[in-house]
């Protein structure tokens, strides 16, 4: 059957016109839409179109598979266009062979990640699927050979998400890519109070802002999200109030760069926390994202309060990348390692306790083995309980894909070495005997315990009782391994629930009015 349209549109407006009614509008008459009833073809010998013309197909009635990949400023995107079409009557499905409609919602960090997204997006095809693409990959390079033809919805358009599904299923191909603006000022995304689906109802996602204020040579997200756009502190703390009154209980802040949050809008990181703090009723916890040394230096006492808070988790992710001055250089990092070492000690001298996580990339163009040397040097100094290590991968149109490269045996080998060394000690093995407080929000990859945090971020496995899901507990530890502990809840010990309302049911759409409901 040929396609309703054959030319790939630039956006929406295209075909729907301003007297079209909106999906918020259909989802009140939904229910005066009846559809035909066909009469069954008896001849068995006549062959018929499985798929009926665009024209008399009802979006709403379809099921829609998302995949998402890469960060948690992605993850909240993707909840949030899950959120949307279950709203307007989508069934959000977690088997992708059921399926109608594949949204694919991509990460552009590394090499390896779209290879994921562009093997999905073939299959997909191969399986007759409809699909819509999302996230950093299309928003970054929309002009790819393997993206033609298809709708794509860009990171500042996720609002949109309906509109573009909906054409997508009449047979368009549709393109959302522009940027959002207020008075010709760059705003942070789409709107915090859309509804959502979170993947797990214990934990609300907030990105604080999007974009960034570097211009790393090896950073490809950066064409995607662009420069910083952060959202006001208003906004961002009744999020926070809605989902504790949702049942959330503990809160991540993410973007880009959470230290430069507020520089484009007269304000800083510390005076939002202390707002979020505020919010934050007994026993739900809040993490902080990852920000990079620049933006934290000027803010390190203010910023040692807050992680002394109760309230706040005691972990910070401060990606290094390199402890060679002149690698950080040509990756425009806009820091030596001394400033770097400098928030890492200030913060483990006023937090006691504080889980500092960082990444490093080996093999950057450039690097030297004795470059590299002083990256073992620093790990093996503060032996980081949480280090992501990445292999350079060459992103097309940086420009470190167009420096001279380190051969790849040589990255190899580097990345063999530091992960050695990684996993040569042991973070968590002085603290087996300890009494800790927990708090309980997730379930292990191998479904076997619960995973809870200690005031420190550290994980900590208990055992799988419903009783201790969304609790805050207090457990004897009794083993220790390289990323976890294991801890036995104290039988005289106090269960404090730390959600104040029942948290919504798994798939349950977040943000939605009782009318609507």
């Amino acid at each position: 059957m040929p396609a309703a349209c054959d030319s790939v549109l630039e956006d929406i407006e295209d075909i729907v016109s301003a007297e079209d009614l909106k999906p918020h509008d259909r989802e009140f008459v939904r229910k005066n839409v009846f559809p035909k009833v066909r009469k069954r073809n008896s001849q068995k010998n006549i062959q018929t179109d499985d798929d009926p013309p665009s024209d008399s197909i009802i979006p709403g009635a379809q099921k829609i598979w998302i995949r998402t990949w890469g960060c948690s400023h992605n993850n909240s995107d993707g909840e949030y266009m899950a959120g949307q079409l279950a709203a307007y009557g989508y069934k959000i499905t977690d088997n992708s062979d059921e399926a109608d409609l594949w949204l694919l919602n991509s990460c552009t960090v590394k090499n390896p990640a779209e290879d994921h997204f562009r093997n999905s997006i073939k299959k997909a095809q191969e399986g007759k699927k409809k699909v819509v693409l999302a996230g950093c990959v299309p928003q970054a390079q929309p002009r790819q050979d393997y993206l033609k033809g298809l709708s794509v919805i860009g990171v500042l358009q996720i609002d949109r998400v309906v509109e573009l599904v909906e054409e997508t299923i009449k047979g368009h191909s549709v393109r959302l890519l522009g940027q959002k603006k207020d008075n010709g000022k760059r705003l942070g995304g789409a709107r915090l109070d859309l509804p959502k689906i979170r993947k797990n109802p214990l934990i609300e996602i907030i990105s604080i802002n999007t974009g960034c204020l570097n211009a790393c040579t090896y950073c490809k997200t950066k064409h995607a999200r662009g420069d910083l756009a952060s959202y006001p502190i208003e906004e961002l703390v009744n999020r926070a109030k809605q989902s504790f009154q949702e049942g959330v209980c503990e809160i991540w802040l993410t973007s880009e760069d959470t230290g430069a949050y507020g520089r484009d809008i007269g304000t800083d990181l510390p005076t939002l926390l202390w707002k979020l703090v505020d919010a934050i009723p007994e026993g739900a916890m809040l993490r902080l994202g990852m920000t990079n040394p620049p933006y934290i230096l000027e803010h390190l006492e203010e910023m040692a309060k807050i992680l002394n808070h109760p309230r706040v988790y005691a972990f910070l992710h401060i990606p290094v990348q390199s402890a060679s001055d002149s690698v950080l250089m040509d990756m425009k990092r806009e820091y030596c390692v001394a400033d770097f070492k400098q928030v890492v000690d200030f913060l483990k001298e006023k937090v006691p306790g504080i889980t500092i996580a960082t990444d490093i990339i080996c093999g950057f163009p450039g690097e030297t083995d004795e470059d590299f040397q002083e990256t073992m040097k620093l790990v093996e100094q503060y032996r980081f309980p949480s280090l992501f290590i990445n292999q350079f991968y060459p992103r097309p149109g940086t420009p470190a894909a167009k420096m001279h490269q380190v051969p790849a045996a040589v990255k190899k080998q580097r990345t063999k070495d530091l992960s050695q060394l990684f996993h040569s000690y042991n973070p968590y093995d002085h603290k087996v005997g300890e009494r800790q407080r927990v708090l309980v929000t997730e379930e292990s990859f191998d479904s076997n315990y619960y995973v809870a945090h200690n005031p420190f971020y550290e994980q900590v496995l208990v055992p799988k009782d419903p009783l201790l899901m969304g609790k805050m507990v207090e457990v004897n530890i009794y083993e220790a391994g390289k990323h976890f502990m294991k801890g036995q809840p104290v039988s005289d010990a106090r269960v404090y629930t730390a959600s104040i309302t029942r948290p919504l049911a798994k798939g349950e759409v977040s943000g939605l009015t009782e009318v609507s409901k």
